[in-house]
């Protein structure tokens, strides 16, 4: 199955903010995500097109091309509308990793749709996609215990030591997920991960 003309047949979007001061941050769980494809997969994110660091991974028989959104979270619709509208690639095939403040430390959620439950970065590209039917995984950083704490600095906040080990593993799971997704479809990634 060959969309557009690069021929690929997946988008996988992992979702944060770019710059020093937001690395290690909840909200920057998708950018962690393509840490660990970079370690796995000897991916290199070193091109910059459709407002995103972009790499090519191969999934079995499958082209995907992975992108970093640079435009801040809140704007990632632009990327991914830039890139999926260049390759075709229709918004089922558009995967995307980002942290959830609904699910505890850890968690991971597969979902083949749905709304943004109050993420920035899913509004917009539900926005821009025109649709909420787009498969992601969603990886749990927890709420704030106090809720007089605000969300933004809850989210552009970074881990604990403590909470790194439970972070770190929960990103290589959320890669195992995406990977299932494109490889073995929704359903298969739910039964394993959710």
């Amino acid at each position: 199955m060959l969309f557009g003309s690069g021929g690929y047949q997946w988008l996988l979007v992992c979702l944060g903010n770019p710059g020093r001061e937001y690395e290690e941050t909840r909200h920057n769980i998708g950018f962690m995500a393509a840490g660990e494809l970079e370690r796995r997969e000897h991916v290199k994110f070193n091109k910059l097109r459709y407002r995103a660091l972009t790499g090519e991974i191969k999934v079995g028989n499958q082209r995907v091309l992975v992108i970093k959104p640079q435009t801040y979270m809140n704007l990632s619709g632009e990327s991914v509308k830039l890139a999926g509208g260049f390759y075709k690639i229709p918004p089922d095939h558009v995967l995307v990793i980002s942290d959830d403040v609904a699910l505890p430390l850890g968690k991971l959620r597969v979902r083949a749709g749905g709304s943004a439950g109050g993420h920035n970065g899913l509004k917009n590209i539900i926005a821009h996609l025109g649709t909420d039917q787009f498969p992601r995984v969603r990886v749990g950083v927890g709420a704030p215990a106090h809720p007089e704490h605000e969300m933004v600095d809850w989210v552009i906040g970074k881990f604990t030591p403590s909470e790194r080990k439970v972070v770190d593993e929960a990103v290589s799971r959320a890669v195992d997920a995406a990977l299932c997704v494109m490889e073995k479809g929704v359903q298969e990634a739910q039964n394993r991960y959710n």
